[in-house]
């Protein structure tokens, strides 16, 4: 082994010295690309969670609107409901007094045709007795009256029609 004066003078030396300066340049060099590295990634995981909060708001804000929008739904399904129920139930108040004023109307139609018949069974009744009774009249007459009594029975009438006429 070779044995120098001065230690700078030392290959040896001047290899571990190029070696200490070389790691400390790449070491460098590789803590900058590092820290490089770590900060990009630090503001994209930054920018990724800014990201995600507003979108978390948004999702809210939207879950918020869905919630009001389901809440008006609803209270107009339920207001929709009620009207037609009102509704329902005018028709159907409507259609039994419809119902009521057309069962009236066909009990007065019946009332009025059982008035009407029994009217002209009244009427017929009377013509048939009418003409039994003038049958009855013209049979008693032919039997019991002759032309002597046919005879007195004008000569009064004759004589009691300016009494009749006066009365009238």
């Amino acid at each position: 082994m070779h044995h120098y004066e001065h230690f700078y003078l030392n290959p040896t030396f001047w290899v571990a010295v190029s070696c200490v300066l070389f790691l400390a340049l790449l070491g460098r060099t590789i803590w900058r690309r590092l820290t490089e590295a770590l900060d990009a990634r630090g503001a994209q995981i930054r920018n990724e969670l800014s990201e995600a909060s507003r979108l978390r708001s948004e999702a809210e804000a939207m879950l918020r609107q869905a919630e009001a929008d389901r809440t008006a739904a609803q209270a107009e399904a339920q207001q929709t409901l009620a009207r037609a129920k009102a509704e329902a139930e005018r028709v159907a108040a409507a259609t039994a007094a419809e119902a009521e004023a057309s069962a009236q109307r066909r009990e007065r139609m019946a009332m009025d045709r059982i008035k009407a018949a029994e009217a002209g069974a009244l009427a017929e009744v009377r013509s048939a007795a009418a003409d039994i009774a003038a049958t009855a009249a013209r049979s008693v007459i032919a039997e019991k009256l002759d032309a002597a009594a046919d005879a007195a029975l004008i000569d009064k009438a004759v004589m009691d029609l300016p009494k009749a006429l006066r009365a009238a």
